[in-house]
């Protein structure tokens, strides 16, 4: 699996920006995909999530101002950011997972991230 990002850049205060995240290979195998940030000096941390059935998932951070969406003919995962401030400066990556039933593990792959610059 290969996951390309795009979108990213930057934005005022306030605004908004949408992120996307193409997946390619054996892509029909992932069970969940996501979006995670790392901001500069800090641990890389989830943002949302959104599972083959549609379940989602979000950090507090971003509950009510972040939306996850999946396109599955597309294979392609996209993080719609309203509301933007500057504390979701960071750098965003792709993360796409599948459940290996031959190992019984996760296998986990990561996109190259794209950078979110929000100005105040």
């Amino acid at each position: 699996v290969q996951l390309q990002a795009f979108g990213g850049g930057l934005v005022q205060a306030g605004g908004s920006l949408r992120v996307s995240c193409a997946a390619s290979g054996s892509s029909s195998s992932i069970n969940v995909m996501g979006w995670y940030r790392q901001a500069p000096g800090k641990q890389r941390e989830l943002v949302a999530t959104i599972t083959v059935g549609g379940s989602t998932n979000y950090a507090d951070s971003v509950k009510g101002r972040f939306t996850i969406s999946r396109d599955y003919a597309k294979n392609t995962v996209y993080l719609q950011m309203n509301s933007l401030q500057p504390e979701d400066t960071a750098v965003y990556y792709c993360h796409a997972a599948e459940w290996s039933y031959g190992t019984r593990e996760w296998k986990n792959y990561w996109g190259q991230g794209t950078l979110v610059t929000v100005s105040s």
